[in-house]
């Protein structure tokens, strides 16, 4: 489970389209177009597709080539080689002006992490943990698997900290570009086992 509270500004890449969902209640639909920096110090663009409660009447706010600012939840879905970025809206306003293109907000993390735990120190000689994990989703028959980098500053490793724990985290996310594919990081702020409940519904 890879979900993120975010605040982004881009551009919106197509006038907003109106359509139902499951129940019948009419939202909005459109791809935003947001510059992000690339590790190699050229900046690329990631879309995100915008989904939000609204009546078509609403529809005509949200044009091709408007620069907004959008607040909601983020979610990452990979589907093979592509990462897809999903936002639910609760609040869209245009964006003040000459205001850059952005993305920050907190990420909420399950899963599971990988071989190497490394421990290191910092410029100030401070130690701090970076690790990779790793969100499953199921999809048909297979699964589908979202890496991000964790970076734990401030603190010593802990000690249940292995290769292949679970592990459940929060903290700020960031997201680059590497050779043009979008790059998923974190700076932890709580990070703790990932215990998973009971599944009552089978007794």
């Amino acid at each position: 489970m890879i979900k993120c509270n975010v605040t982004v500004c881009g551009t919106i890449g197509r006038d907003a389209s109106v359509r139902t969902n499951k129940e019948g209640k009419p939202f909005l639909s459109f791809p935003l177009r947001v510059t992000i920096p690339d590790k190699e110090g050229q900046n690329g663009a990631i879309e995100i597709s915008v989904s939000k409660d609204g009546s078509p009447e609403e529809a005509s706010g949200y044009r091709n080539g408007s620069h907004v600012e959008i607040a909601g939840t983020l979610f990452l879905k990979r589907r093979g080689e592509k990462l897809y970025f999903n936002l639910s809206a609760e609040r869209i306003s245009p964006a003040a002006p000459n205001t850059a293109d952005s993305l920050q907000g907190e990420m909420s993390f399950r899963g599971k992490t990988g071989k190497n735990i490394e421990e290191r120190k910092d410029r100030n000689d401070k130690p701090y943990t970076m690790f990779s994990a790793f969100s499953a989703e199921k999809v048909d028959d297979g699964f589908e698997y979202q890496w991000v980098r964790f970076f734990c500053f401030g603190s010593q490793r802990e000690e249940w900290l292995q290769p292949g724990v679970k592990v459940e985290a929060k903290g700020e996310m960031t997201v680059s570009l590497h050779d043009g594919k979008p790059d998923i990081s974190c700076r932890v702020e709580k990070l703790a086992p990932y215990v998973p409940e009971p599944d009552n519904s089978k007794q």
